[in-house]
């Protein structure tokens, strides 16, 4: 009971860097473009409680995955569209990728630590959340349907708008919903054969995290 009380708090510790982060990230880069929506909605900030989204909040602690609030920006005010459309959707996953990279080395000093009680067991816990849900809020968003990062990323590149994209930008998301639908039914019956969603993005995060433990791994 201890451990699972311990787990629970190590992740929401994590999940109020990690969250803020991204988001704010997607702020900056909204406004350093030239669109003041971010901080007219009180969303220039790395203030926790303005991000959060109760259900992707819960996805979290029950699937390993899920998402904050988006950040509302108007692209039309940008000074150049199709870049500030580019760096704003993008700016979320990288600052994960980049906060990933930053909190596996002091996961792994974190474990040189003498142990004080429960104090060392909660940090080195949340900075190895730090990373993983670093790398698999990085993936998720990068799944290509409205309004996610990934379909954002697509529409600023994208030189055409035919039945691929209308899919996309209007059914995806149902497909989306159905598969963390499996998800929380897999957690819930241990049927993990349902998890295709998170079988899939775990792949994807295995490989991702490789050039991040690889390169600390030279060194410590």
């Amino acid at each position: 009971m201890v451990e699972r009380i311990i787990n629970y708090i190590s992740i929401f510790l994590a999940l109020i860097i990690v969250l803020p982060l991204h988001e704010f990230a997607h702020a900056f880069a909204a406004v350093k473009s030239g669109d003041p929506t971010p901080k007219i909605n009180g969303r220039y900030t790395l203030n926790p409680l303005s991000h959060f989204d109760a259900m992707g909040l819960v996805c979290f602690v029950l699937a390993g995955f899920g998402w904050a609030r988006p950040v509302p920006i108007n692209p039309y005010n940008f000074k150049h569209y199709k870049r500030g459309l580019f760096w704003t959707s993008s700016a979320g996953v990288i600052a994960n990728y980049l906060l990933a990279f930053i909190a596996y080395p002091l996961y792994l000093l974190s474990a040189k630590l003498p142990v004080i009680g429960y104090f060392t067991v909660v940090l080195q816990l949340t900075l190895f959340y730090i990373f993983s849900l670093s790398i698999s809020f990085f993936v998720f968003n990068l799944i290509p349907v409205f309004p996610l990062d990934g379909f954002r990323i697509y529409d600023a590149l994208a030189k055409r708008r035919g039945g691929f994209y209308r899919f996309l930008r209007f059914q995806g998301i149902y497909v989306l919903y159905f598969l963390l639908f499996l998800s929380v039914i897999a957690d819930f019956t241990g049927l993990w054969q349902l998890n295709i969603l998170g079988i899939a993005l775990n792949f994807v995060a295995g490989y991702l995290q490789i050039p991040i433990t690889a390169f600390w791994g030279l060194i410590f």
